[in-house]
């Protein structure tokens, strides 16, 4: 394992005065309200211990990777008429990105991938975009995509539901109310068929979605299946990390 630290937020300069890296992950959240029994900070949580676990995964297999300052505020247009949501545009959050990566390549890091952890979030054009202004490799993750969550629950959910409920039972059980005061999640579907069937789409206005903001039954979680599936995750997120620092994005196709 190299001996780079590993997270910029609590590294030194005096550790970090030689130290070279090949890959600076991002992790990146959002503030909003997640169901009754879920804090506000869930998205930053996952985001925080998912990079850092990942990271250690990767460092293990050799990968000289440094893990960013969560970014804590998400797209979250739709729901500004819930208490305390905190909205940052993706006009907003582009310009982030493009300074990031400018800070980056000042450092000489010529890799970044964005460890994304909030569903409003959506780094694609914003790729595309800056791709064209930076010599920096762009790459983005969304961590709860890269499993078959059906092997670990038996009712996912999209928002606040089982998945994400029994993730923060592992990683930060004290912040979780009783599965007692949780709303049951349920999702009012769309009058549009194609919307329903998810080959089109339209943002969601939260509160007409969702009355308690889940979406998804979180009755199920349990710490124990948190677990399971956080190994599994993370193993996979820190394995592709790995190979992401160590591949040539000029040879990157066969």
């Amino acid at each position: 394992m190299p001996d780079n630290p590993l997270i910029l937020a609590r590294a030194h300069y005096k550790e970090l005065r030689e130290a070279r890296y090949d890959l600076a992950v991002l992790p990146w959240g959002a503030t909003e309200a997640h169901n009754y029994h879920l804090p506000y900070g869930t998205d930053i949580v996952e985001a925080d211990v998912i990079a850092a676990a990942a990271a250690r995964i990767a460092a293990s297999r050799g990968a000289r990777i440094i893990v960013l300052p969560t970014v804590p505020y998400g797209v979250n247009t739709t729901q500004l008429d819930i208490p305390l949501t905190i909205n940052m545009n993706p006009t907003t959050q582009m310009a982030v990105l493009h300074d990031v990566a400018s800070s980056l390549e000042a450092s000489g890091i010529p890799k970044l991938a964005i460890l994304n952890s909030h569903g409003g979030n959506d780094f694609k054009q914003m790729i595309r975009e800056l791709q064209l202004r930076h010599t920096i490799f762009f790459c983005s993750i969304n961590w709860w995509k890269c499993l078959d969550p059906k092997e670990f629950f038996l009712e996912p959910g999209d928002h606040a539901g089982e998945l994400e409920t029994a993730v923060m039972f592992h990683i930060a059980p004290e912040t979780v109310l009783p599965l007692s005061e949780a709303g049951r999640g349920a999702e009012r579907k769309s009058k549009v068929r194609g919307f329903r069937e998810g080959w089109a789409w339209t943002p969601r206005p939260w509160t007409k979605v969702s009355t308690d903001t889940g979406v998804g039954n979180p009755a199920a979680a349990t710490k124990e299946s948190g677990a399971r599936y956080f190994a599994a995750m993370t193993e996979k997120v820190g394995t592709f990390l790995a190979e992401v620092a160590g591949i040539d994005p000029n040879n990157l196709y066969e």
